[in-house]
């Protein structure tokens, strides 16, 4: 016969401390935008440099409608913003949150390699 565990007072404590349920959705969605490895590429490159559409197109070898398709994406994410230098977007990380995800993921990644 199985031993039955009484998991009440860990579950109603963990439960008690997990975020609402719209705010977890909403951090999926987040990490959603980081599943593209274009997305990722954009923003490792603004990791390194304030970069215009036309620059990131050349640097990632791609059209420049696509790329302003994922800056995009990732400005209604509020991980990029820009800012206008006369008729040029220059695009930058949105703040030192981002250059922390990116820099650990990093991190977490290459880790494994040593």
């Amino acid at each position: 016969m199985k031993a039955v565990h009484n998991h009440s007072d860990v579950v109603n404590e963990v439960r008690s401390l997990l975020p609402d349920n719209n705010l977890l959705c909403d951090l999926g969605d987040l990490f959603k935008v980081f599943g593209d490895t274009t997305r990722i590429k954009i923003m490792f490159a603004l990791f390194e440099s304030e970069l215009c559409v036309c620059a990131i197109a050349e640097l990632l070898g791609m059209e420049q409608s696509a790329i302003s398709h994922q800056l995009k994406i990732l400005k209604n994410a509020k991980l990029v913003n820009f800012r206008r230098d006369g008729k040029t977007n220059i695009y930058f990380l949105a703040d030192d949150h981002v250059r922390t995800i990116i820099g650990q993921g990093f991190d977490h990644l290459t880790e494994a390699y040593k």
